[in-house]
């Protein structure tokens, strides 16, 4: 088999197996990170870690999952500090995306609290997978219920559209 070959099959069976290895999702990963994280900047924030990795604060604890592989951008304005876990939504199954994300937004919630209490978690998504959230009111209710602290961004420029604080 030639490169071209093995290489077209490679990257078959990471798509099969794995959703996260695609080249599309892996491109706009790095891109709404960066957007993100200059839409907070123009709106005042400062960004004091990029990433901020929760292992690292967690030396003295057992974790079963390797919460230091993940990357939150962190950030402060006067008094307030957050934490930013940026979501693109590129599954096709919207409702199984949030499943993930949901998830992920809650190991995370405890994790802060127990590791830098100071910080508030917040969820950053694309204007365009918020709008397809609206579409299903349960997703809804569980954010409401939970309290989950999100802020919606454009995803063609770096601006934040909506925060939820």
């Amino acid at each position: 088999m030639d490169g071209n070959a093995d290489k077209a099959v490679f990257f078959s069976i990471l798509r099969k197996n794995s959703y996260l290895y695609s080249k599309q999702h892996i491109m706009a990963k790095d891109l709404y990170h960066e957007a993100v994280k200059t839409a907070l900047i123009k709106e005042g924030w400062l960004i004091t870690h990029d990433p901020f990795y929760l292992a690292d604060f967690a030396q003295s604890i057992d974790y079963e999952i390797d919460l230091g592989a993940e990357k939150l951008i962190v950030a402060e304005r006067g008094f307030e500090k957050i934490a930013i876990e940026v979501k693109s939504f590129l599954r096709t199954s919207i409702s199984h995306e949030f499943h993930s994300v949901f998830g992920q937004y809650l190991v995370y919630l405890e994790a802060l609290k127990q590791l830098a209490p100071e910080r508030v978690l917040i969820l950053a998504m694309p204007d365009f997978a918020y709008e397809r959230l609206q579409d299903y009111s349960f997703i809804l209710d569980l954010l409401t219920r939970y309290e989950v602290k999100y802020l919606v961004f454009d995803s063609t420029q770096p601006n934040i559209v909506i925060w939820k604080k």
